[in-house]
């Protein structure tokens, strides 16, 4: 079902304030009607009297519905795979003129992309003695202290190979707790990818950044959104340096001067001209 009066709802969201400009139409418009079943709305006309009522809450309430923080540990296998056999391997040993690997979690929601990713550099690393560091962001600062804590229940790590768990984790009644030596490498902070003055968060300093995660982000936002996020991840690549998306993403990398490296692997580099 397509929602009507769309020009009416957009402006009754602004007048409360809410901006929604930048999110994909039909990514707004799926959310406002799952927002109109959990309050029961039983018409689209209803739903928008309820908005001309002057009930900021309910917009205050679509806006964070929309705002989805959700991630899993190993999220893509073959992304994952071809990671932990090809591209970590090869980073770390052509790495020995490097200070440290640098890496960007650029929408870590509650950190399992960032463990994932801190598991296969130490499993590594341990071998080969090189240095690395996560750059962990994400726009809410609940999902940073989800993240830092890094108390997962038992159903978020039923996929996490089982080498891994008893390695990096630490089983407290129901739940598993990150142990320390996962998080030493690890800098956690706040950052809007939509700030218009930064590439990269403060706390890096500078980019120059050999893998950026951006997954499952990128298709929410309208196509001028999508250009700046880019736009910014692109800046703070290294030259040789890696951003990898979620595979429902691909085309749009396919659409913005990056290649695959790997074929299905949602693994790109910028497009080099000659």
């Amino acid at each position: 079902m397509k929602l009507k009066n769309k020009e009416v709802t957009d402006n009754l969201l602004k007048l409360h304030d809410i901006d929604m400009s930048r999110f994909d139409d039909s990514f707004l418009y799926r959310s406002i009607e799952k927002r109109m079943e959990v309050i029961n709305c039983v018409s689209q006309e209803q739903y928008i009297q309820l908005l001309c009522a002057d009930s900021r809450i309910e917009a205050e309430n679509l806006l964070k519905s929309m705002q989805i923080s959700y991630s899993e540990f190993f999220r893509n296998p073959l992304t994952f795979a071809t990671l932990e056999k090809i591209v970590i391997p090869a980073l770390i040993l052509n790495s020995a003129k490097k200070r440290e690997i640098r890496i960007w979690s650029a929408a870590c929601a509650a950190g399992q992309e960032v463990y994932s990713l801190s598991i296969l550099f130490n499993e590594f690393s341990n071998v080969q003695k090189r240095n690395f560091r996560i750059f962990a962001t994400d726009y809410s600062e609940k999902e940073i202290d989800k993240a830092i804590k890094a108390v997962y229940p038992a159903s978020s790590v039923e996929f996490l190979p089982l080498r891994y768990l008893n390695r990096w984790f630490t089983r407290k009644g129901s739940s598993y707790v990150a142990n320390d030596e996962l998080k030493m490498n690890i800098d956690f902070s706040t950052f809007d990818l939509l700030n218009k003055e930064l590439n990269c968060p403060p706390t890096c300093i500078y980019g120059d950044f050999d893998l950026i995660f951006c997954a499952n982000v990128l298709f929410y936002y309208k196509p001028e959104y999508r250009r700046l996020i880019l736009d910014k991840l692109s800046n703070s690549l290294s030259n040789n340096g890696l951003l990898i998306c979620d595979e429902a993403e691909r085309d749009i990398l396919f659409q913005s001067n990056f290649e695959e490296v790997y074929p299905q692997s949602a693994i790109f580099r910028k497009k080099k001209y000659i």
